[in-house]
């Protein structure tokens, strides 16, 4: 039931949040890098 929530909510982040994969993380402003610690988290979490 869970890992079946984090899936999905990897399949919106897909669609809806930008690609971040490009850059470098140690030059990213901090709001983009908590957003790529939320997309790896959930991420991570859908492969469990």
């Amino acid at each position: 039931m869970v890992k079946s929530i984090f899936r999905l909510l990897n399949k919106l982040n897909k669609a809806a949040l930008p690609k971040l994969s490009g850059k470098d993380p140690s030059k990213l402003s901090k709001w983009e890098q908590a957003l790529l610690a939320y997309r790896y988290y959930i991420l991570t979490r859908s492969l469990d």
